[in-house]
């Protein structure tokens, strides 16, 4: 893996001359058309002329003094499922490849493009962001970082948003999250996932998985890289609050479901992390929150995702669903499992569930979990296995899936020793704490480095 550089480490180089936005841009294509990377399998579109001429025109405003930002110049990359003007928006998928082309870059990225982030491609992902793992019938399938050579799942949906960053392909990845899309493969590829209160990033211009569920967030390096990135797609400077460091944090452990079945890996990373805190000053509690039994009850017809995608998918998967990923088509049809009053009720219970978790978890300053409780598995095993992909799928959306059903904000950030297979710790906070939680994400993540 190439040195983790951050967005502001980036930024004082550009400003110093130390480098300039077209070396970025150019060391950026050269790891994405590596022979021996994953370049061809992390990006379906490489926009390599527009990337190379937008850098060009970010030095020349910053020589004269006219960078739109500090950032004016990094390069990111964008998952297949944001509209950019003038191409198709394919979602992972093939049946989309004759969609009228974009009138328009969807807000989130417009909002990056006018502080100047090159924008170096479209990212690969789970077909229709439906699934956690990232495999990709269609494309292919690009490796998580670790032990390359097994070829080991880079998590889903944003899977190539995950390799491109943690490979060095761009700076930061722009992904969505209705499940743990953002966290999943940024935990598997030992970088920083982050997903918002889902009201806060616009998601026009986002081809939607569950209206209910779905938000926009970025995968990057640093908790600060992820903060920047919000703020910028959200259009709104976050206040500084929670606390500066962990002495007095009070840290909730929920004791139900999010701790079954961790691998010798996982739980001893998450102890370590939790000692860790718990040394820096922080007071970890484990307490029970049933409350989030409640969530595969919600889900067991499938819950939002499949008949809010049903909804959306009824018309195209009748006329090209032979061309879907069968695996994604069959968990679509499952939407036609609920009527009218399976989901009005689903709403009601929903809601019931926002308000009490909020509640429960307003006694604390954060809840930590680990993101997924295994390593990631290699893609062999889930390619041919069909009852192996769907039990490990459900298992490395469980947990984040906690946080999306009550419209919570979450971060993953590495809690592995360093040189060992990747897990994610994912520190949560009830929806509207995303300024308190990157505040506290950014002192874990401090503690967190010094004693890797």
């Amino acid at each position: 893996m190439p040195m983790a550089r951050t967005l502001s480490a980036l930024a004082d180089d550009l400003a110093s001359g130390r480098t300039s936005s077209l070396a970025l841009v150019r060391e950026a294509l050269a790891r994405i058309d590596a022979p021996d990377g994953e370049g061809r399998l992390a990006f379906i579109k490489v926009h390599r002329e527009a990337a190379l001429i937008a850098a060009e025109a970010m030095d020349r405003l910053r020589a004269a003094g006219l960078a739109p930002s500090p950032f004016a110049g990094i390069p990111i990359s964008v998952k297949d499922l944001f509209d950019l003007a003038g191409e198709p928006t394919t979602a992972g998928s093939t049946v989309l490849a004759d969609a009228a082309p974009a009138e328009r870059d969807a807000p989130a990225i417009a909002r990056l493009r006018r502080a100047g982030f090159i924008v170096m491609g479209r990212t690969n992902m789970t077909e229709f962001a439906f699934s956690g793992l990232g495999l990709n019938p269609h494309y292919g399938t690009p490796a998580s970082p670790y032990d390359r050579a097994t070829r080991r799942i880079p998590g889903g949906s944003s899977s190539g948003a995950a390799v491109s960053v943690a490979d060095g392909m761009a700076f930061a990845g722009i992904g969505s999250d209705t499940g743990g899309s953002c966290r999943i493969p940024a935990a598997f590829c030992g970088i920083v996932g982050y997903k918002p209160t889902a009201s806060s990033v616009p998601r026009e211009g986002a081809f939607p998985l569950s209206q209910t569920l779905d938000s926009i967030g970025p995968l990057a390096n640093s908790v600060a890289c992820c903060r920047v990135l919000h703020e910028i797609m959200s259009g709104a400077e976050l206040t500084q609050e929670g606390p500066t460091g962990l002495k007095g944090l009070r840290i909730a452990v929920p004791q139900t479901v999010a701790l079954d079945g961790l691998d010798a890996h996982v739980a001893a990373s998450f102890a370590r992390a939790l000692d860790t805190l718990s040394r820096a000053g922080a007071i970890v509690t484990e307490e029970p929150f049933a409350g989030f039994a409640e969530v595969a009850r919600l889900n067991a017809k499938g819950g939002f995702a499949a008949s809010e995608a049903y909804a959306h998918h009824r018309a195209l998967i009748e006329e090209k669903g032979d061309g879907y990923d069968p695996r994604v088509r069959m968990r679509v049809l499952r939407g036609r499992n609920q009527d009218c009053a399976d989901y009005i009720q689903l709403t009601h219970a929903h809601a019931a569930f926002v308000a009490a978790m909020r509640e429960e978890a307003s006694a604390f300053d954060v809840l930590a979990m680990p993101t997924v409780p295994t390593i990631a598995p290699t893609i062999a095993e889930l390619a041919e296995d069909d009852e192996a992909f769907t039990r490990i799928n459900l298992l490395m959306l469980r947990n984040p899936s906690l946080i999306n059903m009550m419209d919570g904000c979450a971060i993953s950030l590495p809690m592995h020793p360093a040189g060992e297979a990747p897990a994610g710790l994912m520190l949560a906070r009830a929806g509207g704490g995303d300024a308190a939680l990157f505040s506290i994400a950014a002192a874990a993540e401090a503690a967190l480095a010094s004693g890797r």
